[in-house]
């Protein structure tokens, strides 16, 4: 019979069998950070191309299509290291879904990449499509934290998804906003979507800064003071005037360079984000590795009382955690020996099942914490999306309605989006 014991022992090597999956998992998020850096960049120069009309950045689109060949030939060969075989991989329906999405993306860009060089496409159509798999990439990092068991690791993701989050709306916005700034004006719909874009990247950054460490609060707030965020500022402001004026034909160059340097800027802390998560991943498993060589150590000494003729039980009589009378030993103690363990090793035994209890808790406690800001976001995109698809309403529409219900009544927005989703039925199509 299997003793209290050899079950911690069982436990600690499910443990490290998770944080082995979940080392390959962080390795394959910081390749997609870097790949959705690479699209970006290129779905901006794509962008400027096609708006001009092939009159601008023709090179600097061949050269971003090279890099982003190189990464997203990395990306492919972590998806292949995945186990997909034994069916044993946690949240692995969901994962997998997402990056057989991506796949089926990437596997589209040639002939996107084809009909861009050929100016066969407008720059919206070019933006959506670069979008739809930059979304589908963020998509597979949201499920390696909806899938993390480990409370501090998970924290780590929710930041770092979040942050990739908030640096793809400030990519769209630079796209909008070169397209405006490049035609000489801005329409009351692209102000808007300015408008939302920038209030949803801030809320973005505040979940981030919400779940990261301190270490990387302290690079993001450096990285939001660099001399390029005041001329992003400013440029915000002359965007989104009413009525628009006429704007200077040099402005879009101005806006392409100042929004790029702020993503380059966040860039940086992703980097850090990323390199920090798989130190975090290497010192948990070299930690939980630990913790069973000296359960295994202690399991060996219990074995071998065992082969001398001895029952390796011991009751120990705990006032706290038992509440029971504390009973005389033979030393004048507190713990009640059975043939031959000595006091010493039967404390051993409990204090290692307290303090695998105590901590099995406080990662429950805390991980439930990091995944409620994740099912807070599943509740407004499943809203979101029932809005838009039983009142006809474009998603930043069906996110303001969202939004300014949250504020006139004063609740969260995650409240609003669940009454939204209990009252589906009544939703009925324009």
């Amino acid at each position: 019979m299997k003793s209290a014991l050899g079950f911690l022992v069982a436990a600690k090597r499910c443990e490290i069998q998770g944080l082995e999956q979940l080392e390959v998992t962080s390795g394959l998020v910081k390749g997609v950070s870097e790949l959705v850096h690479m699209l970006q960049k290129e779905r901006g120069v794509s962008n400027v191309f096609l708006a001009s009309r092939g009159c601008r950045f023709a090179e600097q689109r061949v050269e971003r299509v090279d890099a982003s060949l190189g990464v997203e030939a990395a990306v492919r060969e972590r998806f292949g290291q995945l186990d997909t075989d034994s069916g044993r991989m946690a949240g692995g329906v969901r994962l997998f879904s997402r990056i057989a999405y991506v796949l089926h993306c990437l596997d589209a860009l040639p002939e996107l990449r084809q009909s861009i060089a050929a100016q066969k496409i407008s720059a919206d159509e070019a933006t959506r499509s670069f979008t739809g798999l930059i979304a589908g990439l963020l998509a597979v990092v949201f499920e390696a934290a909806d899938t993390a068991a480990d409370p501090v690791i998970s924290r780590a993701l929710v930041a770092l998804f979040n942050f990739m989050q908030g640096k793809e709306l400030a990519g769209q916005e630079r796209a909008v906003g070169a397209a405006g700034f490049a035609v000489g004006r801005f329409e009351l719909a692209d102000q808007h979507r300015l408008q939302n874009l920038i209030e949803a990247q801030e809320r973005c950054f505040q979940i981030f800064t919400e779940f990261a460490e301190p270490t990387l609060r302290a690079i993001w707030r450096n990285a939001e003071i660099a001399p390029g965020t005041t001329e992003v500022e400013r440029m915000r402001r002359i965007a989104c005037a009413v009525p628009s004026a006429r704007l200077a034909p040099d402005a879009s160059d101005r806006w392409f360079d100042c929004t790029t340097a702020r993503i380059d800027a966040m860039r940086q802390v992703e980097d850090c984000a990323t390199n920090a998560l798989l130190q975090l991943c290497e010192a948990k498993l070299d930690e939980v590795r630990a913790d069973l060589h000296d359960h295994k150590r202690f399991l060996d000494t219990l074995s071998g009382l065992g082969a001398r003729g001895t029952t390796p039980v011991a009751v120990f009589f705990d006032k706290a955690g038992a509440g029971l009378e504390a009973a005389p030993s033979s030393a004048g103690g507190n713990l009640l020996e059975a043939d031959g363990l000595g006091p010493k090793l039967g404390r051993s035994v409990l204090d290692l099942m307290q303090a695998q209890s105590q901590r099995l808790q406080t990662m429950s406690d805390e991980l439930n914490t990091a995944r409620a800001a994740l099912n807070e976001r599943k509740l407004v995109e499943r809203a979101k999306g029932l809005l838009m698809a039983r009142r006809g309403m474009s998603e930043d529409e069906a996110y303001k309605l969202l939004r300014q219900t949250a504020m006139n009544q004063n609740r969260r927005l995650s409240e609003v989006a669940e009454s939204t989703l209990a009252l589906a039925d009544l939703l009925r199509p324009d």
